[in-house]
């Protein structure tokens, strides 16, 4: 057993998280996805014992931190009940009775997140045990953590870290090593909302409860996988993060290798957190890029118009730097070196301001060996199409078609999966709170993903990949013959 193995058998720890400390409280992140998460989650009943602590370098006070916190829970004051007469929400619903008390007592303090001397004073006055949420960007969160050293962390704290973890693989390493200084691994939730748990059974309980296609999710049947993530969003006032990370570090370094470790997985025995995160470990150590010349390619938006909005080049962007090269656009295609999957390829590619969103992974089956002579029609490999937001699933198959039976015609199946009573961000927080790392990254597995994308970056770095350009609202850039496998056609 390694040692991270052993981490996860270790087990949840005992008690509740009693307040939650988020450091970078009035940034964008916690407004627009952190703290209505955390509402979601209070209104279910939840932590009904919860303290929220905002902290950051912004001069608020509690009055906007708590109107912050008040539109994010946004709960009804009352509601009606019969014939005009209405009640107040939290006299009828104890999970909306703790989201006024929290709306309520909430705190907010200005404080630098990288002074050792702040940070003690903070977690001072938290009621234990408390979870600390670095809601920050990678550089100022591991000078935070460095801080958290100094200062001394209460047992039983548990820390929250945002993607990307750490800038690169060295810096992922130093934080890893800064972070078992502080607490058990046990105690460390790297955080990636795509591993929202729903997202996660619905993949495994497809794969792992239907026989009908577990015996073929390998490479005698399957021929490529495709996991792409194209957003209609442009920068939207990010450049402070996204200028520094770009589409290989946002997406796919950080949420679609999770996508991939999640489709490729061997069946673990349990669905606790030992087994599943064991099997994304394995299924990221065997994975590599190929030569990336070839296998990788870049590009940032210019000038166009997305739908009804008409957006300036990513480069005129307010806190763009031209010469950073931020690419907008990223596709790479990895190979997984294992038994179940050496030699088929998996395309990742996520961009911004695309014409059309697409949120999905395809798997696309080989063609059959031999169609029977005397049937007609254009004859395509099946495909399951497994979509992320809306999540649902769509087998596409080739039958017999209406008029002269011999003529073949392509059919989709489709279902809805079955969808949460949480967002993405309202299932992670539940992990912290009650202590549960399944939907969190492993230690060795955020360096993992690291070492996939390090010789890209490097590739990147040198030149020997070209920036290209595509207009905003287009399908993103032409095809290009540095793509020569059929397996990925225009």
């Amino acid at each position: 057993m390694t040692s991270d193995d052993a981490a996860d058998s270790a087990g949840p720890p005992a008690t509740d998280v009693r307040t939650l400390l988020v450091l970078g409280a009035s940034g964008d992140l916690a407004g627009r996805l952190l703290l209505p998460g955390l509402g979601r989650l209070l209104a279910t009943g939840r932590a009904p014992r919860l303290h929220l602590v905002g902290a950051g370098a912004e001069d608020w006070d509690d009055d906007r931190w708590r109107a912050r916190v008040r539109d994010a829970f946004a709960v009804p004051p009352s509601i009606e009940v019969s014939d005009g007469e209405r009640v107040d929400v939290d006299e009828v619903d104890e999970g909306v009775a703790t989201l006024r008390r929290i709306e309520g007592e909430t705190v907010y303090h200005q404080v630098d997140v990288t002074d050792p001397a702040a940070l003690a004073s903070l977690l001072a006055g938290c009621e234990g045990p408390a979870a600390v949420y670095f809601a920050l960007p990678p550089a100022v969160t591991e000078k935070a953590c460095q801080a958290l050293r100094e200062a001394g962390v209460p047992d039983g704290t548990r820390l929250v870290l945002e993607k990307p973890f750490g800038t690169d693989l060295e810096s992922a390493r130093r934080l890893n090593a800064l972070l078992a200084e502080l607490v058990p691994e046990d105690q460390v939730h790297r955080v990636d909302h795509f591993l929202g748990k729903y997202t996660v059974l619905n993949v495994l309980g497809f794969r792992f409860a239907n026989r009908l296609f577990e015996p073929l999710w390998n490479s005698g049947h399957i021929e490529r996988v495709d996991v792409v993530f194209d957003e209609v969003l442009g920068l939207e006032d990010r450049a402070r993060y996204y200028d520094h990370a770009g589409a290989l570090v946002d997406m796919v370094q950080s949420h679609l290798l999770q996508v991939l470790a999640v489709l490729a997985m061997d069946p673990p025995a349990t669905m606790t957190a030992r087994d599943v995160r064991g099997r994304k470990a394995e299924v990221l150590r065997a994975t590599r890029v190929g030569e990336p010349a070839r296998y990788s390619r870049r590009a940032r938006y210019t000038a166009g118009r997305v739908r009804d909005r008409d957006l300036a080049s990513y480069v005129d962007e307010p806190g763009v730097e031209d010469s950073r090269e931020t690419e907008t656009l990223a596709e790479v295609v990895c190979f997984v070196d294992s038994w179940r999957w050496k030699g088929v390829p998996f395309r990742l590619r996520s961009g911004k301001a695309l014409g059309s969103p697409r949120k999905e992974a395809v798997i696309t089956f080989k063609e059959v060996p031999h169609l029977p002579t005397g049937l007609r029609g254009d004859s395509r490999p099946s495909r399951v199409r497994i979509g992320f937001g809306p999540d649902c699933l769509k087998v596409e198959i080739d039958v017999n078609g209406p008029g002269d039976p011999m003529v073949l015609d392509r059919v989709v199946l489709s279902t809805d999966f079955g969808a949460g009573e949480l967002p993405a961000y309202g299932e992670v927080l539940a992990g912290v709170l009650e202590g549960d790392p399944l939907l969190s990254v492993r230690g060795d597995v955020a360096e993992e993903c690291w070492e996939v994308v390090q010789p890209v970056l490097a590739a990147w770095g040198e030149g020997a990949v070209p920036l290209e350009e595509y207009p905003a609202g287009s399908d993103g850039p032409g095809w290009d013959r540095r793509f020569p496998d059929p397996a990925f056609p225009a």
